[in-house]
């Protein structure tokens, strides 16, 4: 709960100095003062990056704990498309109070280095968008709460599943990190969470710029571009979770998403070459689908390379290699974009490609990686590490 009240806020405040920023940079340029406002941009958002994970790690560790094996992925399903119906619910309610006149059209997303005038009116984007950052993280707050108070007290499983009982309060940091680091799959698992997660988001700082430099959108509608992928995701956890998962097994689950991710990034390029912006959102579509088989099945491989005792500890890990990821992906495709624009400054759509052939050579890293997970492996060797710490300490 401290975690959502801080990232709410922080969110609402990351906001109020970007506008400094923007008004800085169209005042001053990039001087001094533009580059310190971005710095505490910077630090902003890392402070929301931290709170983010004070309450989305405990969150997960709390799946684990009220879960078995035999209902994980179900839960899991049901879990994540609530997220799912949230993305596409934000999306249109953003869409909508983002629709004004005012600030559409291609000049608000020209980009020109050398420009010195103004080229945006900062003034009526915050009338426009701050009531956005006002209402939404009130919602997320107050969703945070309900759904998951009394849960912990009234679920939790870990009496009736860890071997520790007894000694649930002698697990401490120190002896989970030598759980974690005696196992040799957590490094397999966690080089393989990063590839996967790094991929599956590279697109993500990028999409709906390419909307509107290539396809010309406005805000509104790039914005809009959420809601596709979001119901694509949303059917491909359903799905996934209670269907496919229990048929095929996670990591075949997982490769088939893979795959299907890679084939949807290659639809992104022929979309720009069509100019075609319903292609776009087909594969939009398609891509949230195999993203939603990607959630479900990697999440739930996830919860099983977790062992009960240590649960916030791997938990922990795993949420350190998604986190990293998702940083890395905003940098690669920015970097990836940046250099496709000095070697296509004609082409935007050969730019934009480049970025989306690199998310597909990520996607098959992956799958080579998720060769050499072995579940049993980590499960066994999970114990034996848990025994030998714990035989050590009473010593």
């Amino acid at each position: 709960w401290l975690g959502a009240v801080a990232f709410t806020t922080l969110s609402f405040i990351a906001l109020q100095v970007i506008w400094q920023l923007g008004g800085s940079i169209q005042a001053t340029g990039w001087s001094i003062q533009s580059y310190a406002i971005a710095g505490i941009v910077g630090l902003i958002f890392a402070l929301y990056g931290l709170a983010l994970s004070a309450s989305s790690t405990p969150f997960a560790a709390l799946l684990v704990d009220v879960t078995d094996e035999d209902n994980r992925s179900q839960l899991i399903a049901i879990v994540w498309s609530m997220l799912m119906v949230g993305i596409v619910v934000g999306a249109i309610i953003s869409s909508k109070l983002l629709a004004r006149p005012e600030i559409c059209g291609p000049e608000i997303l020209a980009y020109n280095p050398t420009q010195a005038p103004p080229i945006v009116d900062i003034g009526k984007l915050k009338a426009t968008i701050n009531p956005v950052f006002k209402i939404m993280p009130g919602i997320v707050l107050g969703l945070s709460w309900l759904g998951t108070v009394g849960i912990e007290k009234k679920y939790s499983r870990y009496n009736s599943r860890s071997t520790l009982v007894e000694r649930e309060d002698k697990i401490t940091f120190i002896r989970a990190l030598r759980v974690l680091t005696a196992n040799r799959q957590t490094g397999v698992f966690f080089s393989f969470l990063l590839v996967l997660t790094l991929s599956l988001f590279t697109q993500d700082a990028v999409m709906e710029p390419y909307g509107g430099e290539v396809f010309g959108m406005c805000i509104s509608e790039t914005t809009k571009l959420n809601v596709p992928f979001g119901m694509g995701t949303l059917i491909g956890i359903g799905f996934t979770g209670f269907l496919i998962l229990p048929r095929l097994g996670k990591q075949q689950t997982i490769k088939i998403g893979c795959i299907t991710a890679a084939v949807c990034s290659g639809l992104f390029i022929m979309a720009g070459f069509a100019a075609n912006p319903g292609l776009l959102k087909s594969s939009l579509l398609f891509f949230g689908l195999a993203s939603g088989v990607l959630t479900a099945a990697a999440t739930s491989l996830m919860l099983d390379l977790t062992a009960a005792e240590v649960a916030g500890t791997f938990i922990g890990a795993w949420g350190l290699a998604q986190a990293m990821a998702r940083g890395l992906a905003t940098v690669l495709g920015g970097g990836v974009l940046n250099l496709g624009k000095v070697l296509f400054s004609q082409q935007p759509v050969l730019a934009y490609g480049l970025v989306f052939t690199v998310q597909a050579v990520g996607m098959i890293a992956a799958i080579i990686l998720l060769r050499r997970i072995s579940i049993r492996e980590f499960q066994d060797n999970a114990k034996s590490a848990i025994a030998v710490v714990m035989e050590s300490d009473l010593d």
